[in-house]
């Protein structure tokens, strides 16, 4: 890898470069868009990338910040965004062969809030057909590819794939994704990243499309912890179009982020929860813990009331029903394109009726109470993010799911964030899991960076992609 080239660097480090004049905005645009050209046909990344609006965007940050005129520590930073985030005027697929040419009446406000911030939205991110599935495949877009093997085309993790492949792959520094059951932290793990999934409400979901209004969440994917806590810092806050947002304040991570983990006190997965768990994911996950506990954590186990499957199970049964409402009409119509793979997993809320989604309501609020009672004295529970390495696309068994520790965190209306933790003998990343209660996005992060501190695992690159 060379060290010159400004499209290797993090997003905290870009702007760093371009706030002191060492780094121009149509530089970091130049790099960016240079390796997409070179790489992108291959990894298949991005539905659209906006060449020429992007260049002009630089041009305009280069002249305004030499000038004194600089919005900000982010001004001319470039982003990608998941293809299921309006911008007016620009197409916008929702990952479905159906909406090729479907345009944005809208911008959703997350938009609005980076661009605001100076950022250049550099292009769409693919992503799984109506952002319905954790593998990251697409019968109809293009399934992108996992850019940790350069020989076997490996699931990139859904339903974010592009956004994850992306910052991977050193085409942007930095993307938006959504987290529904697992969509960021799913994704960032399989590719080597960091991801957030943030509490429903801290970050504006208004021009976003629904799979399952419930539980819908945008949140960041970066190459480092501290560039998630910069951009989920940016992304949050109260909008009037989404009123889930109007019950939490903003919350600002960075001034605690560097605390270190002496004194808190992390959960561990019961002996139950361990069975299924691929040996070299098991092991980097048991590293990782005695990583926290050298660093001065208090660590035990905790059981929660009920298992990571069985609260995922009742995320996939929210989802069908919510996701019907939404999409039902489109994957009803089987003479439409819609992929194969996902018309089944919305087919799952077909049948579900009022009573039997309102029970699921309440069933949740149940379980809510009871885990948070169960996490009482604790600071977060620490997880494997998935269950295996990235597998082999051929290899998918499109009837499960690898959302197993994810969808927990969603079910329970708690935030959480993965982080790079080891690498298999193929040399595949495997993550860490860090789930805190709602509204604690601070402690995720801040044990997050500590643990990024004591290990090298995110400085990774993939292989070959610095050709």
């Amino acid at each position: 890898m060379s060290s010159s080239n400004p499209a290797f660097l993090t997003a905290t480090d870009a702007a760093a470069a371009i706030q002191a004049g060492r780094l121009s905005p149509v530089e970091l645009v130049d790099a960016l868009l240079a390796r997409i050209d070179a790489h992108d046909e291959r990894l298949h990344a991005f539905a659209a990338v906006y060449h020429e609006d992007a260049r002009a965007a630089a041009e305009a940050a280069h002249k305004a910040i030499s000038s004194g005129h600089g919005i900000g520590p982010w001004h001319g930073v470039p982003v990608a965004l998941k293809d299921i985030i309006d911008i007016e005027g620009r197409v916008t697929t929702i990952g479905s062969k159906h909406w090729e040419n479907r345009v944005s009446p809208t911008t959703a406000t997350l938009v609005r809030r980076l661009t605001r911030a100076g950022m250049i939205v550099i292009g769409k991110a693919n992503t799984v057909e109506f952002a319905m599935g954790g593998w990251g495949t697409n019968q109809h877009m293009g399934t992108p590819r996992n850019p940790w093997d350069s020989e076997v085309h490996r699931a990139p993790g859904g339903s974010s794939s592009g956004s994850g492949v992306s910052v991977a792959a050193r085409l942007v520094p930095w993307a938006i994704g959504t987290d529904t059951g697992g969509s960021v932290r799913i994704p960032s793990a399989w590719c080597g990243l960091a991801g957030l999934k943030v509490t429903i409400g801290q970050v504006s979901a208004a021009g976003v499309a629904p799979l399952s209004h419930t539980l819908d969440t945008p949140g960041p994917m970066t190459r480092s912890v501290e560039d998630a806590a910069h951009l989920y810092t940016v992304l949050q806050g109260p909008d009037p179009a989404d009123p889930a947002t109007r019950r939490h304040v903003p919350a600002n991570p960075l001034p605690t982020m560097r605390r270190g983990v002496a004194g808190l006190r992390l959960g561990i997965m019961p002996e139950a929860e361990r069975r299924g768990v691929d040996a070299e994911v098991l092991a980097a996950y048991d590293a990782s813990v005695d990583v926290l506990a050298q660093a001065g954590a208090q660590v035990e186990t905790l059981a929660l009331p009920r298992s990571a499957a069985e609260y995922g199970g009742d995320v996939g049964r929210l989802i069908g029903a919510e996701g019907y409402f939404h999409v039902g009409a489109l994957v009803d119509d089987e003479a439409l394109p819609i992929d194969e793979d996902v018309r089944p997993r919305i087919w799952l809320g077909k049948g579900v009726s009022a009573a039997d989604y309102l029970a699921m309501l309440r069933t949740r609020e149940d379980d809510k109470r009871a885990a948070a009672a169960a996490m009482e004295g604790f600071d977060a529970l620490l997880t494997p993010a998935t269950l295996t390495p990235a597998p082999a696309v051929d290899a998918i068994d499109q009837n499960k799911t690898p959302a197993h520790f994810t969808r927990m965190a969603n079910w329970l209306e708690w935030c959480a964030l993965v982080v790079p933790n080891g690498a298999t003998a193929g040399g595949l990343p495997t993550s860490l899991h860090i789930v805190c209660r709602e509204r604690d996005e601070a402690t995720a992060l801040r044990i997050g960076w500590a643990y990024e501190q004591a290990t090298e695992w995110h400085l990774r690159v993939p292989p070959g992609i610095d050709a």
